[in-house]
């Protein structure tokens, strides 16, 4: 079967894009060339030229993996969104890729993409992770690899805050403004904590660097929603059916769509509010809604899912059981949300039990388990923290925290950053204090929470009877 790499010959009803992708110029670099950003700020990017186009070509980079950037180079910067739902399936193929970069092998090139006056925005989908940032000081991990190669190599970053730091600085030796920094990760405030550790790591290097950017540059903010599971063998044979041609790059998502972004650029942006985005002057009400509705309750459903043997999160969406356990947290979590310009919160959660039970979609817990040490603070802890500042128990957000001690236990392992850590605290079990050694590993709670007895008791009890 013919790889997809033309618009031609397509089967009518797939969408392509109706702009002429020849005339496309570069404007844009996306760090992170995942499924995440494929599904999301592509497809809002492509909708946004096809209603007026401009100079906003996306050059894709990756930071490891040459796998995505090969695949895409042999589709001409071609792929194809699977849209699903009860109502059937529809094909769209984007074409908002005007160039495909591994950094691992061709970061030179990276560079000089960003210092090149052409590029105006840098958009990042690294992961929590992946930044460097130390969750006890908010600032960069100084052991983190990434982090620590790139303050000895400055002028060769093997990392995101590295490149965004070398090209700035480049920017600056040449007279040219910065690029905006438009982070679309899932960390609270994300425009501040990326500014910050770009200061951070710009001060180590020349503190009059630190300064230009402090003055010149725009970090804005934004929520970025819409669930994506990581392809499968199914999801590309799907593709195939419905495009008639092989495509290794095809995702399956589902039909919402929600992009929200604080209006602070440097030199301009697309005009992604015709796509659908919406730009606020504040996008922390959104963010903690999202933060704390959908991914709060997505770990949760991931490590339910992991102790009952259920592999995906329409199966654990299935258990009438499981979804009012769903329902009691997301009551929990929506009480401690400021009100939402725009948004009925209790339609919202409505919105968000039909998305998890979607059938169509097959979202792995394990998927959503990965690297939970870097999710639980914003998706869970923070909330415990406030319902206990405010007189609450906080109890649901406490059967989280036992949920992902008893999903460790069971499995014996995980995929986690902290990983040696987490493991080593699995290893030593007090049957009077249960979860006596994970609150003792640094920073993996906050100190409200460590320092608050009847909070740790109340994760004991629900460890308890979770391990029975």
């Amino acid at each position: 079967m013919n790889r997809l790499s033309s618009l031609t010959s397509l089967p009518e009803g797939v969408s392509v894009p109706t702009f002429d992708r020849k005339a496309l110029k570069p404007g844009i670099v996306h760090i992170g060339l995942g499924a995440f950003h494929r599904a999301h700020q592509a497809v809002y990017t492509q909708k946004a030229l096809e209603q007026t186009f401009g100079p906003w070509g996306i050059v894709a980079v990756n930071l490891r993996s040459p796998d995505p950037v090969q695949a895409l180079a042999e589709q001409d910067g071609l792929y194809s969104i699977i849209t699903r739902s009860a109502a059937g399936d529809t094909a769209e193929v984007i074409g908002a890729t005007v160039d495909w970069l591994c950094a691992a092998e061709r970061g030179e090139d990276v560079v000089s993409y960003l210092a090149n006056a052409d590029i105006r925005i840098v958009t990042l989908t690294v992961s929590e992770k992946a930044y460097g940032l130390d969750p006890v000081t908010g600032r960069l991990d100084l052991k983190h690899p990434s982090i620590a190669a790139d303050i000895a190599n400055p002028r060769a970053p093997v990392g995101a805050i590295g490149f965004l730091v070398e090209g700035l600085a480049r920017r600056r030796e040449k007279g040219l403004s910065p690029f905006t920094v438009l982070c679309c990760d899932n960390l609270p405030s994300n425009g501040h904590v990326v500014r910050r550790l770009v200061l951070d790591m710009a001060d180590r290097r020349d503190p009059e660097l630190a300064r230009w950017i402090a003055e010149e540059g725009k970090f804005p903010c934004s929520m970025v929603d819409r669930i994506v599971p990581a392809a499968t063998d199914d999801t590309r044979e799907r593709a195939a059916r419905l495009l008639g041609v092989e495509d290794r790059l095809a995702l399956e998502t589902e039909p919402f769509l929600q992009w929200v972004i604080e209006d602070d650029f440097v030199s301009g942006r697309p005009r992604w509010e015709a796509a659908g985005a919406v730009f606020a002057q504040s996008v922390e009400p959104y963010e903690n809604m999202k933060l704390r509705l959908l991914n709060g309750s997505h770990t949760l459903i991931a490590h339910l899912g992991i102790l009952h043997d259920l592999e995906f999160v329409r199966d654990v969406m299935a258990v009438p059981e499981f979804v009012a356990t769903v329902e009691r947290h997301m009551q929990a979590a929506a009480a401690t949300l400021d009100p939402v310009a725009g948004i009925d919160l209790p339609f919202y959660r409505q919105q968000l039990l039909e998305r998890f039970a979607n059938p169509t979609i097959a979202h792995r817990n394990e998927q959503i388990a990965m690297d939970t040490s870097q999710k639980l603070p914003q998706r869970i802890l923070s909330a415990a923290v406030e319902t206990l500042e405010a007189g609450g128990d906080a109890a649901e957000f406490a059967y989280v925290a036992a949920l992902w001690i008893a999903s460790i236990h069971k499995r014996g392992d995980l995929n986690d950053p902290r990983r040696d850590e987490i493991l080593a605290a699995a290893k030593v079990v007090d049957a009077t204090d249960p979860s006596a050694t994970f609150f003792a590993v640094e920073g993996l709670f906050p100190p409200e929470l460590v320092q608050n007895r009847g909070w740790r008791d109340l994760v004991n009890r629900e460890l308890v009877i979770l391990s029975a």
